[in-house]
């Protein structure tokens, strides 16, 4: 992934407000490793409940999402696998994110949801560069970039829904 400025990072989101995007908290984008990224994510550090990704759709251009965590599912102890990278975790390590959609439908309280690592280190965990969890129900048979394809097909068909 090219490195994104804040500026194209608060002006790529299409499921909230300007005024969401300006009040969210961005992470340190001199220490992201922008090249081994399909996407900028991470946890709001002063609102730990929202969440954010950027990607670049098919023309290069940034595209953000806003998620929530749902806080019913809050608690779980069962290893989960993440929807995106297929990554199982422990416990808390892949959470339920709801976001809403985009447009009339997302204003109307219509959301998507999707199980992802709440750390949203998806890359790393693919490219190993993130800690592996510390559960492995499944042996990968895919290699590095057979799974890197999936996680951004599956990031794709994600952002669609929520563009839908």
């Amino acid at each position: 992934m090219e490195h994104l400025t804040e500026r194209e990072i608060r002006g790529s989101f299409v499921n909230g407000t300007r005024g969401d995007a300006q009040r969210m908290h961005l992470p340190d984008l001199t220490e992201q490793r922008w090249p081994g990224l399909d996407f900028l994510g991470w946890v709001d550090p002063k609102a730990p409940q929202q969440s954010h990704l950027v990607l670049r759709d098919d023309d290069g251009a940034p595209l953000g999402v806003h998620l929530r965590r749902n806080t019913s599912a809050a608690g779980l102890t069962r290893a989960r696998m993440c929807s995106l990278c297929c990554t199982t975790h422990p416990g808390s390590g892949v959470a339920l994110m709801v976001a809403p959609r985009a447009g009339r439908a997302g204003r109307d309280g219509n959301t998507v949801g999707i199980e992802v690592c709440t750390d949203l280190r998806c890359s790393g965990y693919l490219r190993g560069w993130a800690p592996a969890p510390t559960v492995s129900l499944v042996h990968e048979t895919l290699s590095t970039e057979e799974q890197v394809a999936r996680l951004r097909r599956n990031l794709q068909d994600f952002v669609d829904r929520v563009r839908r």
